[in-house]
């Protein structure tokens, strides 16, 4: 915490209120392009390439950002929605300094990783606010499939573990994203989600004993 609130100093007043609603702005407006009839696709020239930014296309190294979450029309608004509750909920809870902060290291880190493997994607970044939101508010209740009410700390669980699925099975480009992204979520949380990670498991623990002894 106190690397936190140095960096937090450090920036001052250079940070930007609403980070994550300008960014869902820029990957619909990336989506919307993608549907019109350009020479180019949009996404095509805004993905993170290091050879192409080493010719010259500097802008990659950033605008890898704006690409939208998914190329499908019926789930584009609901996945861009969910993410602004979840940086929006987490700019209340922190103040947009720090919320500027945690997003700008992840983004500096899949830079990193984009650079050692030649790519990189926004999508691990942008997971690891759920996983944030879980540790911040574990008991409130998600409408998974928007009629079956789930702790958000169980969607946490479910995600984390998918996560390490991925880091097992994916490629080497995919794997150093996953793990630079999440440079932030472990200088925020790290302490915090141990101990919360040995909470739950001791619950868990005690419900099967318990319907054990039921048997």
């Amino acid at each position: 915490m106190n690397v936190l609130n140095r960096l937090e100093r450090a920036l001052g007043r250079h940070y930007i209120r609403d980070l994550m609603k300008y960014l869902c702005i820029a990957m619909l407006g990336v989506f919307i392009l993608e549907f019109l009839p350009l020479p180019k696709s949009a996404v095509n020239l805004l993905y993170f390439d290091r050879d192409l930014i080493l010719r010259g296309e500097i802008w990659r190294v950033i605008t890898f950002v704006f690409l939208p979450p998914t190329g499908s029309l019926l789930w584009i608004l609901f996945s861009l929605y969910f993410y602004y509750f979840l940086g929006s909920s987490l700019e209340r809870h922190w103040g947009s300094a720090r919320f500027n902060i945690y997003y700008g290291i992840g983004i500096v880190g899949n830079i990193i990783a984009g650079f050692l493997t030649g790519y990189t994607t926004n999508t691990y970044l942008n997971t690891s606010l759920l996983l944030a939101f879980a540790v911040l508010y574990p008991e409130m209740e998600f409408l998974l499939f928007f009629f079956l009410p789930v702790k958000v700390k169980w969607i946490g669980w479910a995600w984390g573990a998918y996560l390490v699925y991925q880091l097992i099975v994916m490629g080497w480009a995919y794997k150093a994203a996953l793990v630079f992204s999440f440079l932030p979520f472990v200088l925020f949380f790290g302490k915090q989600a141990y101990l919360q990670m040995k909470m739950d498991l001791r619950r868990f623990k005690r419900w099967i004993n318990i319907n054990l002894l039921k048997k």
